[in-house]
């Protein structure tokens, strides 16, 4: 059933600690707006609330995971990644046993504005050693990197969430691969095949790139559709196969593209000498606005109509 990945966070986090007693969570004052109060009701005596304090919470969460806890810490992603020298330190150097956790992601946040849309946070968590970075494309994907989360990743982790309802995508019978990047058109699961367009995406712009591939398909263009789940460590096997069989690739994110995804991909394709022309949609080093959030889709350029005209044009002029 379709809903927002800060949704299924918070159901999963509060079914995780059933089973999962040590996890406990925190929260900035925003346990509604993230979810978090799903757990904070079920397991009052694991939940602090602590406040407009974002820096102090990273700090008694990097302690917690000392004594063996395994802390989740709660706020707007542009909220908690703004305490960037606390998670240096506190978190990634300490290499502590933290989940942050950033709601509210990108401009698909709509009419609060720029001030709370993180629109960096993910260029920020992938400069810093020892840190993960992952951001589901939907709710199921969402329940599938909590459970990796609190059974096998060690360390510290940055989780993206969403507050718009997105789509679901995720098949119900589809093992998850940790990091691995994972086709979603032509069909999940489908081997790599030459292609005219390969469109990487993450997140809630995995739908609009769907909805833009569906269109191209239809003008007698191939472009499959390739979800990102994990940003750090980035899948580059797998992308540097996909740069053997397309004409162009695009890459797709509802954040800054210095340093998010397309920074990724660009990364990898400049170890090789030869590969197909990258083109990176998302917010083009500018700030967010307030607006609805279809229309900042399309005024940023990454509206399904935004990236079907984008590739048109492209394959024209190449």
């Amino acid at each position: 059933m379709a809903k927002a990945t800060r949704q299924a966070f918070g159901e999963t986090l509060a079914r995780l600690g059933e089973s999962n007693p040590e996890i406990v969570v925190l929260d900035a004052d925003l346990s509604k707006s993230t979810k978090s109060e799903f757990f904070a009701k079920k397991f009052p005596n694991r939940f602090y609330e602590m406040g407009i304090s974002e820096a102090n919470m990273i700090g008694v969460a990097a302690g917690l995971s000392f004594t063996g806890k395994l802390p989740f810490l709660c706020s707007f992603g542009c909220f908690i990644t703004g305490r960037y020298d606390t998670i240096r330190l506190s978190a990634a150097y300490s290499q502590a046993n933290i989940r942050i956790i950033g709601t509210h992601a990108g401009v698909g946040i709509g009419d609060d504005g720029h001030s709370q849309m993180g629109l960096e946070d993910i260029s920020l968590m992938r400069a810093l050693p020892t840190m993960g970075v992952f951001q589901p494309m939907d709710a199921r994907e969402t329940e599938l990197i909590m459970e990796y989360l609190v059974k096998e990743w060690k360390g510290p982790a940055y989780l993206r969430l969403t507050r718009q309802t997105l789509p679901d995508f995720y098949p119900q019978d589809q093992p998850f691969q940790p990091g691995k990047l994972m086709q979603i058109r032509p069909q999940p699961g489908g081997s790599i095949q030459s292609a005219d367009v390969v469109c990487i995406a993450t997140g809630a712009s995995v739908a609009e790139a769907v909805e833009a591939s569906a269109a191209l398909k239809g003008l007698g263009i191939q472009a499959s559709v390739w979800n990102a789940h994990c940003l750090k460590p980035f899948d580059s096997e797998t992308t540097l196969k996909l740069a053997h069989s397309a004409r162009l690739i695009v890459t797709v994110e509802d954040h800054s593209v210095i340093g998010g995804l397309g920074s990724c991909v660009a990364e990898v394709l400049a170890g090789v000498s030869q590969h197909p022309r990258l083109i990176r949609l998302g917010i083009q080093d500018e700030f967010g606005e307030s607006g609805e959030a279809p229309e900042l889709y399309e005024k940023f350029g990454i509206s399904a109509h935004a990236i079907t005209t984008r590739i048109l044009a492209e394959l024209k002029s190449n």
